[in-house]
């Protein structure tokens, strides 16, 4: 049997898991459709989830159509909790992308296409709420092909909109504008389709064009469209037919090398961690030894697999499904199972333009959390509950990148918005019983080198009491390159475990530069090095004092690295959203100041009938601000959509964070400490 991993994405409220719910009926898995509202869903499982009607975990559920398994994987759709889809896209084989008929195209919806376009994730759009009042259908079509594809392909017209009775009536082949204007937009993709529509449009069969139509689909250049409502079914036998036709389910090498991917990571009812893993290749059975990642090879304890809604315990799992792996303590998202081991090595097949089946690896889809916040425990006790129950948290989303100042005793979390700090607040308390609040939620930004440096520090001079010469040398790199350490000395000049601790330290150390920032991207190469052989007493005793170890190269770098980033110099970025507000045309004028007040860079306005759409870009702090003023400076009527787009220098007053213990500064601070009461001693 064939099997298809589709994902269903969408804005928050377009119909999502409704949608997710009418599938699972009409392919009888569930006898009853659950409800949003009522918390009866069946992707929606947290208490969370039921008590706010939205999705918080992306959950996976199973349903057969004809010979094809279809493993759906339910998304979140607010936006402070992308790092669920994030996950999820790497395990995708195709995706149904929600719009609401009534709000049409927003901000999140944005940030989704433009996402399943660049990892050529084949998509189908369901229009859904087509029964809502308010409905529109042709001017939702307008705004997909303006603002998401211009490649849509509309695969029937939705009749009754606004009303209980609203349908839709798929195209057959023998609507001759639909054929033509299919032919017209295949042909732009294709040369050689191309030449025969230029030659004689007449003669494509619609057989031709529907297989070609598949084709595209599968290679991402099209998208076809559907409308119908979750609700009442309308559209929906329509839309799984285009799922069965048009996605590309295919069969799986079930006796190949075992490879697999964790996209997900929870706990079972006694506590204990399971791993949600997309097979690729190869069949796992239970008590086989397998790979996790870096956590070396581990016994498969037990094996659930998800069939017909739910997941099921079976013996074994097969390259194609989805399954649940239980058995490695150890085990982290991103995880390779199986293979060479490594973190994310595989993360999802997808199909090339020459419809070639190939891996591909994106380790971020998406940006990276610009908010921060620090997280008191309201009883001085738990403070030791509140850090192993963040560190569980983290397991299954580690872009909340816990962070501990020890010196502060506080611990800091990354969010990406206000919604997500309630939830991980709500969870603490239900969940782990520890109560907390929170400090004021600050924007995170980064340093980038403005030149080069370097420095060094050699073993037995300048009063460094460390057993180790380090010498390093900073250079800027190209945005999003990240961290390489390279080596300008012999490999051989000193044992590999101590080169190994000056690039860790490297890169531990680079998350607080000279401001107190993140450096993300930079080169640091090793320009010097030098140790002490290891001595021993005559009666064979270690003697610390006389030998290196990796400690001196670990307590010493940062010093020499400091130095280094304090003689290249840095500068503050903040991170930067790209923002689009509609609104009325007569209040453009007082808007303006406010924007100018947040720091805002507009473009020149467009006008829309007798609305204005202004584009630019806002700072990540500013936004918040920005949307709770805009409903009083717009009557209501103002919609602003805005995603994180870059990050810009900070003009004015230079933003720093708080000192830590793992601060670059503070322990440079330390180590002359140090050096002075050695020299002095």
């Amino acid at each position: 049997m064939r099997t298809l991993n589709l994902g269903i994405l969408a804005h928050v409220d377009a119909g999502k898991t409704s949608l997710t719910e009418r599938l699972l009926h009409t392919a009888g898995v569930i006898d009853e459709i659950g409800s949003v509202d009522d918390g009866s869903t069946r992707t929606d499982s947290l208490a969370l989830e039921r008590q706010r009607g939205i999705t918080i975990k992306s959950a996976v559920v199973s349903f057969v159509i004809d010979d094809i398994t279809v493993n759906l994987i339910d998304t979140p759709g607010h936006p402070d909790f992308i790092a669920e889809v994030e996950r999820s896209l790497g395990v995708l084989d195709g995706a149904v992308l929600v719009i609401s008929a009534v709000e049409g195209v927003q901000a999140q919806t944005r940030v989704l296409m433009r996402t399943l376009r660049r990892l050529r994730i084949p998509t189908i759009v369901f229009v859904n709420k087509i029964d809502r009042r308010g409905a529109h259908g042709e001017r939702v079509l307008r705004s997909v092909a303006e603002r998401l594809s211009p490649a849509v392909v509309p695969m029937g017209t939705a009749y009754g909109l606004g009303t209980r009775g609203a349908g839709f009536a798929p195209y057959d082949g023998t609507e001759t504008a639909f054929v033509s204007g299919l032919a017209e937009t295949l042909a732009d993709h294709d040369d050689a389709l191309m030449a025969a529509y230029l030659d004689d449009a007449a003669v494509l069969p619609y057989g031709l064009l529907h297989r070609e139509l598949a084709a595209q689909t599968r290679r991402a250049t099209v998208h076809p469209v559907y409308f119908g409502s979750a609700i009442t079914g309308a559209g929906v036998d329509a839309l799984i037919t285009g799922v069965k036709e048009l996605l590309p389910a295919s069969e799986r090498d079930a006796e190949g090398a075992v490879l697999g991917t964790v996209f997900k990571i929870d706990r079972g009812p006694a506590g204990e961690k399971v791993a949600y893993v997309r097979m690729l290749s190869g069949t796992v059975r239970t008590r086989d030894r397998l790979t996790f990642g870096r956590d070396g090879a581990g016994k498969v304890t037990a094996i659930s697999v998800f069939d017909q809604g739910s997941a099921v315990p079976r013996e074994s799992v097969e390259a194609g499904r989805i399954a649940v792996l239980r058995g490695r303590g150890g085990v982290r998202i991103g995880d390779t199972v199986g293979g060479t081991g490594g973190t994310g090595v595989t993360a999802r097949t997808g199909v090339s333009p020459d419809g070639a089946e190939h891996s591909r690896v994106s380790p971020e889809h998406f940006a990276p959390p610009t908010l921060e916040t620090v997280v008191v425990p309201c009883r001085p006790a738990d403070r030791g509950a509140l850090h192993a129950a963040l560190a569980q948290l983290v397991e299954q989303d580690p872009l909340i990148n816990l962070r501990q100042d020890e010196l502060r005793q506080e611990i800091s979390v990354s969010l990406y918005g206000e919604v997500q700090k309630e939830v991980i607040q709500a969870t603490l308390a239900n969940d782990f019983g520890v109560e907390v609040t929170f400090r004021e939620t600050t924007t995170i930004c980064v340093e980038r080198l403005t030149g080069s440096g370097a420095a060094f520090e050699i073993m037995g001079k300048d009063h460094n009491p460390f057993l180790a010469t380090v010498g390093l040398r900073v250079d800027p790199a190209p945005v999003d390159s990240g961290v390489e350490f390279r080596l300008a000395v012999e490999l051989g000049s000193m044992p590999f475990a101590f080169m190994k601790a000056v690039e860790e330290t490297v890169k531990e150390s680079l998350f607080q530069g000279i401001h107190g920032w993140r450096i993300p991207d930079c080169t640091v190469t090793l320009t010097h090095s030098g140790y002490a052989a290891r001595q021993s007493h005559s009666h064979g005793v270690f003697d610390k004092s006389m030998s290196s170890t990796a400690g001196d190269f670990r307590n010493l770098t940062p010093l020499v690295l400091m130095s280094a980033l304090q003689q290249a110099g840095t500068t503050v970025h903040e991170p930067m959203h790209r923002f689009r507000l509609e609104l009325p045309a007569d209040v453009y004028g007082a808007l303006l100041p406010v924007l100018a007040r947040l720091r805002a860079v507009p473009r020149t306005p467009s006008t829309r009938g007798d609305a204005y759409v202004l584009e630019g870009e806002i700072p990540a702090a500013q936004v918040h601000e920005l949307e709770q003023r805009l409903p009083t400076l717009t009557r209501g009527e103002g919609v602003l959509e805005s995603a994180f787009d870059h990050y810009r220098p900070v003009t004015g007053a230079i933003p720093s964070r708080p000192r830590t213990d793992h601060d670059p500064l503070h322990r440079k601070e330390y180590l002359l400490r140090v050096v002075r009461r050695i020299a002095g001693g």
